[in-house]
């Protein structure tokens, strides 16, 4: 049994080669495409619609800065790892002239540095997993007060193999994410 109802969640994913439509039949799923831009365009358009849902549900891949991690971990602290202003005073991850530098969903869970790059090596910013949208999904979320949920499916290690394991890797996150998450 989930905690997730089908009518009232809308499972946001990057690409659907992470979570194929099939493999969540009856459910909605909205596609934004790779990066914060594309995350951030495509969420406020569905957001923006007649008819949102109560509950966001952000499903991806991610890679882990952590070793030995591996599996669907509950995200429930963001970071902009590629946020970068401090030659003007603030701190790496900080948007200038925001007080928080991370959005904490209070709940127990694991952290994740988002950015516009794939990460293939050890990042400056330190985070338990890294990926490219969710950060910018909890802070529309936050702003519009919706239920935000966000589970990582751990794909590779962030490291020189990462790219050939994330491709090796997105059919099994999908399903462990349709049967644990979902009860599908």
């Amino acid at each position: 049994m989930t905690k997730f109802e089908r009518h009232t969640s809308l499972i946001v994913v990057a690409l659907e080669k992470e979570l194929p439509i099939n493999i969540v039949d009856g459910w909605q799923v909205l596609y934004t495409g790779v990066g914060k831009v594309n995350a951030a365009i495509e969420f406020c358009r569905a957001a923006a619609g007649a008819k949102h849902p109560k509950t966001i549900i952000n499903y991806g891949s991610a890679g882990s800065l952590v070793a030995g991690l591996s599996g669907i971990h509950e995200v429930t602290k963001f970071v902009q790892r590629d946020m970068d202003a401090r030659a003007i005073g603030f701190e790496l991850g900080q948007t200038p002239f925001e007080d928080n530098i991370e959005i904490d969903l209070g709940r127990d869970g694991l952290t994740c540095g988002t950015g516009d790059s794939f990460v293939s090596d050890m990042p400056e910013l330190q985070t338990d997993l890294v990926d490219m949208e969710s950060y910018v999904l909890a802070k529309i979320c936050k702003q519009l007060e919706l239920d935000f949920y966000c589970y990582k499916f751990i794909s590779d290690n962030a490291d020189e193999k990462a790219a050939l394991d994330w491709d090796r890797q997105l059919n099994v996150g999908a399903l462990q994410f349709a049967d644990t998450i979902l009860g599908i």
